[in-house]
């Protein structure tokens, strides 16, 4: 029976066009595995064996994201490989602000019908981000739901574990007054705040993806796609006990994420001078009229990634980490401070 004289496909999902597509990727997948990976890529649940050498208490460290509304931004541009890093890259983030290293990495790809090669992109991406964080793609679900998606869009979310020795772990109570607050570079919005960036770039602006970025030789379209940072491998070369605190800057800013990480007694005093606002954030302050405090809750404002160091390690870590001193952590109440 061909295709298109089956029910299901007539239906809008096409089983036997997924299992071409998931067969064809099985190298990309494969790329991923090292020997701690067990059985075969399609079956019902992926095998990771559990060997830590070297870990006296192995603690398991997971977390699940999405993409957000960054992936109009790849419809419109119909470049898919790039938000599929993202998701990875973001996800490795988090797990790394308790000092975790990723194993492995499931996704979720809900779509109204799944188009060849907007698959294959966003799994060229999975892959790719993966190699480069050093854990396995272990597996993934792939829904077509007809009715639920406009044509050409698709949904992301992706599912990371990793792990860190107990002792290692990095959670935030050693913080103390006196402390040094390091800012590593974001390379643009990353994931977050696109919603308000598509507002005020499209529908204010009146911009398209094609048109340049006001003052750049860059389009609008490739400064919102540029791939969220990995951060992970910087900060595992720091030694250990030397950051005493780290904070993922994604939705929320420094003003929502740092006080996940402060004691109670202490806040963090941010000098937002200490480093240069990159020009994509200047613009949509500037054209959409945003209260500066709100710039610093929604975007991250270039700052990626905040380790928080004592005094005497701060030299260190900030060449290790190529970051800034972009301020200290001061008696308080667990609040983020922004100093102009």
């Amino acid at each position: 029976m061909t295709p298109r004289n089956k029910a299901y496909a007539r239906a809008g999902v096409d089983l036997d066009l997924g299992n071409r597509l998931k067969r064809q990727i099985q190298s990309l997948v494969k790329k991923t595995h090292g020997p701690q990976v067990l059985g075969n890529i399609g079956g019902f649940g992926g095998l990771f064996q559990a060997r830590f050498p070297g870990m006296r208490e192995p603690v398991l460290v997971a977390s699940i994201d999405g993409a957000g509304t960054k992936l109009m931004i790849a419809f419109a541009m119909d470049k898919h490989d790039s938000v599929g890093a993202d998701l990875v890259n973001h996800c490795v983030n988090d797990i790394a602000t308790l000092g975790a290293r990723p194993l492995f990495f499931l996704d979720y790809i809900g779509c109204e019908r799944l188009e060849p090669c907007v698959f294959q992109q966003l799994l060229r991406g999975f892959s790719r981000a993966c190699r480069a964080a050093g854990c396995a793609l272990l597996g993934g679900e792939t829904a077509q739901l007809p009715g639920m998606y406009q044509r050409g869009e698709y949904d992301l979310a992706g599912c990371i574990v990793g792990v860190v020795d107990r002792a290692k772990i990095i959670a935030g109570q050693k913080i103390k007054p006196g402390d040094v607050i390091l800012g590593l570079a974001s390379n643009g919005l990353h994931t977050n705040g696109y919603s308000l960036a598509r507002e005020i770039l499209f529908d204010k602006m009146k911009l398209k993806p094609s048109s340049r970025v006001p003052g750049s030789m860059k389009t609008v379209g490739a400064e919102l796609l540029r791939v969220h940072k990995n951060y992970q491998p910087l900060l595992g070369k720091v030694p250990s006990g030397m950051i005493t605190g780290l904070a993922h800057i994604t939705g929320g800013g420094l003003i929502d994420n740092l006080p996940r990480v402060l004691p109670p007694n202490c806040d963090a005093v941010i000098e937002t001078k200490s480093w240069q606002v990159p020009r994509i954030f200047q613009i949509l302050q500037q054209q959409g009229n945003i209260n500066f405090r709100e710039m610093y809750q929604v975007f991250n404002m270039g700052i990626g990634m905040v380790a928080v160091v004592g005094e005497q390690d701060a030299d260190g870590a900030m060449s290790i980490l190529r970051a800034k001193r972009i301020g200290r952590i001061e008696r308080g109440y667990g609040k983020t401070v922004l100093k102009l």
